[in-house]
C-alpha cells in the first residue's frame, strides 16, 4: 500500500519566502520549504496497481498553465484542538478545475468521493496543543499575507510516509500543464 495525493509544489523562491512566518506558535511542525505544496487531491493508502491507475488518469489531464497567488492566513481546528496554521490560496477557477479533473479520476477509479469543499492551502505547521490565543496572533500577523503569484506550469502525484517528526513528500511522477 502506498500513500498517495496529487498537488501543485510551491517553487523554491516562493517557499523561502513563507520561512520567515514559521515561528511565534508553542508545540507547531513546521513544514520544510521542499514540503509545501497546494494539495488538489489526497487520495489515501492505495494498492500499487491502483496506483499505476491514478498516475495514468492523472497523465491524461490537460490544461493550460495558470497564475496561483498565496493570500492570507487561518487555521483549521477548533480552539484547543487546532491542527494546522496555512497560508490561503485564492481559488481562482483553472485551479478549482484541475482539481476537479483530479477528483473525477479518482472517482472514474472507484475512490470515494471527497466530501469537503475545495479550499486550497499551503500547510505551513500542523499543532500539537497549541495555545489558542497565540494561533490567532499568528493568523492575525500574517493574515494580510500576499506574495508576488507563480505560474503553475506542472502538478505531481506524490507519496507521503508519515514519521514522528511531520510526513514525508516523494514526488512520484510529475505532470506538464
Amino acid at each position: 500500500m502506498i500513500r498517495l495525493f496529487a498537488a501543485l509544489p510551491v517553487p523554491f523562491d516562493v517557499a523561502e519566502g513563507l520561512t520567515p512566518l514559521q515561528t511565534g506558535v508553542p508545540g507547531a511542525r513546521w513544514r520544510p520549504s521542499e514540503a509545501l505544496h497546494v494539495t488538489l487531491r489526497f487520495f489515501g493508502e492505495v494498492s500499487e496497481p491502483m496506483a499505476e491507475d491514478i498516475d495514468d488518469a492523472l497523465g491524461r489531464i490537460r490544461q493550460a498553465p495558470f497564475p496561483v497567488q498565496i493570500e492570507g492566513a487561518g487555521a483549521f481546528g477548533e480552539l484547543e484542538h487546532m491542527r494546522a496554521v496555512w497560508a490561503g490560496v485564492a481559488a481562482c477557477e483553472p485551479l478549482v478545475r484541475l482539481a476537479g479533473k483530479c477528483e473525477t479520476a479518482a472517482r472514474k477509479l472507484g475512490l470515494k468521493g471527497e466530501a469537503r469543499t475545495y479550499r486550497p492551502h499551503v500547510t505551513l505547521a500542523y499543532l500539537n496543543h497549541s495555545p489558542e490565543p497565540r494561533v490567532a496572533a499568528w493568523v492575525a500577523q500574517h493574515n494580510l499575507l500576499k506574495p508576488p503569484p507563480w505560474t503553475a506550469d506542472r502538478f505531481g502525484l506524490y507519496s507521503s510516509r508519515l514519521a514522528p517528526d511531520g510526513s514525508r513528500y516523494t514526488l512520484e511522477r510529475e505532470y506538464r500543464l
